[in-house]
């Protein structure tokens, strides 16, 4: 047993490892989304087209959303161990934030339009990441 009570011997170093990435990328992630999101707010209000305002509002939800998801995976990690799945869940969530979040940044910014052909591949990551945690949660691995 850890200071907290938990058991130790049954999580490993690699759920730790696996804990400690996914919790410390996911705040990283959360404390860019809401810089980008108070960006979005007070500095782009006014500069932009509403639908173009619209479409950063929602690459910063997804933003968000999602680095809440790599919290979760973390917090997983610590109570239920590492699992493939776990790792997996985490790498889509990641990459998700990065290819469909991050499209519609660069869009927002002036790339070329055809960028939004990334956007799918990220909502097919998110998607990926949220089954391998259903299917994590459904196994109920101890």
């Amino acid at each position: 047993m850890n200071p907290e009570g938990r058991p130790t011997a049954d999580v490993g170093s690699s759920a730790a490892g696996l804990a400690r990435r996914a919790l410390a990328t996911g705040a990283v992630l959360m404390l860019v989304g809401v810089a980008l999101g108070a960006f979005g707010a007070h500095v782009l209000r006014g500069q932009f087209p509403p639908a173009r305002l619209a479409s950063y509002q929602t690459g910063v939800l997804y933003h968000l959303v999602h680095a809440l998801g790599l919290l979760l995976v973390g917090v997983l990690a610590r109570e239920s161990g590492d699992s493939a799945g776990l790792r997996w869940c985490a790498r889509f969530l990641v990459a998700g934030v990065l290819l469909f979040s991050g499209s519609i940044y660069l869009m927002t910014a002036g790339a070329p339009r055809a960028l939004g052909m990334v956007a799918p591949l990220g909502g097919l990551s998110f998607m990926a990441a949220w089954a391998l945690l259903a299917y994590h949660a459904w196994r109920g691995r101890r």
